[in-house]
């Protein structure tokens, strides 16, 4: 893959994972272990990518921005 999508795969990955270990905790908190649990927690984590990956990518240049405000270059 180009190097030119780095940013665009950095994004899919980051939230893929975030987004996997959030749901998985929210819906056993919600829910408990259950029968369905893990259907139930597919079901969540594929809302939640489809939220999450586009958020990654218009805020984490705003955080970008922000990190190199407030961190000190040598």
């Amino acid at each position: 893959m180009p190097q030119k999508y780095a940013s665009i795969l950095f994004g899919l990955l980051l939230s893929g994972l975030m987004s996997f270990v959030v749901s998985g905790i929210a819906t056993f908190r919600a829910l408990g272990m259950s029968e369905t649990f893990f259907v139930d927690w597919m079901e969540s984590w594929i809302f939640s990518w489809m939220v999450a990956f586009p958020t990654v990518l218009v805020v984490a240049p705003v955080v970008r921005k922000i990190v190199a405000r407030i961190t000190i270059s040598n």
